[in-house]
């Protein structure tokens, strides 16, 4: 009985402190840890960056966790795409930027997700620190990304089924980063095929290993909702930012991939050795 009793008490610290902690930032809302004037600022300064870089279309992230609590090779939480598009103002008047293409953990049902279009300072108004994971794709990749939203296709690629650490290689389950890939390789191959997709990922794109014991995860799994491995066999793998900017550099399907800063600074995504950065 002890012995149970301990195992329960460690899997508690293990949500409190551990996975379930580290993926918070992929809901929609959270607790903001600046004022609303730094967030906007900051908000604007990403906008102005993808917009000097000539981006229609970009992949985004953002970290809702100190670093020293993320799993290693983990560096952000959520991660979406942006598309310039006309946004429509409270005042009835219209205007351009970036509306942000989220899959949102719901607050209530962990184990569900929900499809919201938000905007830069929604996007990070619940962020831990003012820095962002972009990803600026080819000429090619952005074209395809903006037809596919035109069209309102992208839809079609979501699972409402959630897990923070979803198998990429199949369609059990879904986390924000696998939407975001199942999305860009909709755009890439042409395609809304699910199973189609889920080949096409098993044969070009690497996942990043979640680096905690099965056991602990196990243990987490039985307290929440919103974590299972149902998906996965021996091995528990995921997709990540990081994951997503090597993909992308490896086919030739990025420009860019950077950590952009709250000074302005961007450092590339390759100089972390390859480390994850979701």
């Amino acid at each position: 009985m002890k012995t149970y009793i301990t195992s329960i008490g460690f899997a508690l610290v293990l949500l409190m402190c551990g996975i379930q902690d580290v993926y918070a930032g992929s809901q929609q809302h959270g607790k903001p840890s600046f004022t609303p004037e730094a967030i906007a600022t900051f908000s604007k300064s990403v906008e102005k960056y993808a917009a000097g870089e000539g981006a229609r279309a970009f992949i985004i992230a953002r970290r809702g966790r100190p670093i020293d609590d993320m799993p290693k090779g983990i560096r952000f939480t959520h991660t979406a795409i942006a598309i310039y598009s006309s946004i429509q103002l409270s005042n009835g008047d219209t205007a351009k930027g970036y509306a942000i293409h989220n899959l949102y953990q719901d607050a209530e049902e962990q184990g569900k997700s929900h499809l919201i279009t938000d905007y830069p300072v929604d996007f990070f108004w619940g962020a831990y620190a003012l820095e962002a994971g972009i990803i600026i794709p080819s000429a090619e990749v952005q074209q395809a990304l903006v037809n596919l939203y035109r069209d309102d296709k992208a839809k079609l690629l979501h699972n409402p089924q959630y897990s923070v650490v979803a198998n990429p290689f199949n369609s059990k389950r879904q986390n924000c980063t696998e939407y975001t890939l199942d999305v860009l390789n909709a755009a890439i191959y042409s395609t809304t095929d699910i199973a189609q997709l889920k080949v096409n990922a098993k044969a070009h794109f690497s996942a990043q290993k979640v680096n905690m014991s099965r056991a602990k995860l196990g243990l987490a799994s039985m307290f929440s909702d919103g974590l299972t491995l149902s998906d996965h066999g021996r091995k528990v793998e995921t997709t990540t930012f990081g994951s997503l900017a090597h993909y992308m550099q490896k086919y030739d399907l990025s420009e860019k991939a950077v950590i952009f800063a709250s000074n302005g600074e961007t450092t590339i995504i390759e100089e972390f050795n390859n480390a994850d950065s979701d």
